[in-house]
């Protein structure tokens, strides 16, 4: 207990002796709606946001695998993503971490920050100075939070739509989101969105313990762009379990990869491609020699590439099937 107290006075004495915070006009905006959550069987914690404002997901959304995920938004504090992160990490409640952030901030009350970490205890906030409606419910595993919003219904509406929603974090995340813009979102409008998921606990390599990291920077609809983008990631996703299971030698496993991969995206010519190779693999010639006539017909450098897949042990048919191949 001595060691958590002397932690958190070191951490105060750190960031005083750098300077407090102070609003200032220069900082950036995040009138917004975010979501951070916690998904109880995978244990995986995600962040999302959407904004009237460029690139929102730079300075708003932060996580760290086994640690935890924050939002902070309104006239953002973009050291309360780091720090926050640092002071869970060394064994800090999000309550506490929460507290301490913002006992450090004279300008606390045009703040708006929530906090999850690892075992989904979430803490959040919202100054009384932010702009209305703003507001933010925090439940079990989650915490919406919303600011400058047309309603002060969009965070209720958000909270419904996770805790009602099916499918992973991200899925579940997006339909929060999708809820919140359905209810009239950002008085102002809407331009970038972000979603972040990180795994519950870290591998050891940072590029590995994001499920997903995507963002709409700027767009007339980012929840909708966000939505497509969310599809074909899944759609990659099965693509990239796929090449897994090439590399095993589990072609049947990887025919079916692929196949749900074609069907999240079915416009997607390189997933077709890498199916019928599978089949061509798997022996299946004539459904095989069917797809890739078709994509030699829309691109011919499928064909030229083709061959260029027997050296490294991807394309293991025989030179008579290759030529058949060839000859579409």
């Amino acid at each position: 207990m001595k060691f958590f107290y002397v932690l958190i006075f070191t951490f105060l004495f750190t960031i005083n002796s750098q300077s407090q915070q102070v609003f200032s006009k220069k900082e950036p905006f995040a009138h917004t709606y975010s979501i951070v959550a916690r998904d109880t069987i995978t244990g995986e914690m995600g962040v999302a946001v959407q904004s009237n404002w460029f690139s929102v997901g730079s300075l708003v959304t932060w996580g760290k695998a086994g640690v935890g995920v924050v939002a902070t938004q309104s006239f953002i504090n973009p050291s309360f993503g780091p720090r926050g992160l640092a002071l869970l990490e060394n064994g800090l409640t999000p309550d506490l971490a929460l507290k301490t952030l913002l006992q450090l901030d004279e300008s606390r009350e045009v703040r708006q920050l929530a906090i999850l970490d690892v075992h989904g205890d979430v803490a959040a906030f919202t100054g009384k100075n932010c702009i209305e409606a703003a507001g933010h419910i925090v439940g079990d595993n989650f915490s919406v939070q919303a600011n400058l919003m047309e309603k002060n219904t969009v965070w209720p509406a958000m909270a419904e739509a996770f805790k009602n929603a099916k499918g992973s974090l991200a899925e579940r995340m997006m339909a929060a989101m999708e809820a919140a813009q359905k209810e009239g979102g950002d008085i102002r409008g809407k331009q970038s969105a972000a979603i972040l998921v990180v795994k519950a606990k870290s591998t050891g390599n940072s590029w590995e313990d994001k499920v997903v990291d995507l963002r709409v920077e700027d767009h007339k609809n980012p929840i909708e762009e966000m939505r497509r983008l969310l599809t074909i990631h899944t759609a990659y996703e099965f693509m990239n379990q796929g090449d897994l299971a090439v590399e095993t030698g589990n072609n049947a496993l990887a025919k079916e990869h692929y196949m749900n991969a074609q069907k999240l995206n079915p416009d997607n010519l390189e997933m077709k491609y890498w199916y019928a190779i599978t089949l061509a693999n798997n022996g299946e010639m004539l459904e095989a020699k069917n797809i890739l006539k078709e994509l030699f017909k829309k691109n011919n450098k499928w064909k030229v590439l083709t061959p260029r897949l027997v050296k490294p042990g991807l394309l293991t048919i025989s030179e008579k099937e290759l030529q058949e191949i060839l000859n579409l």
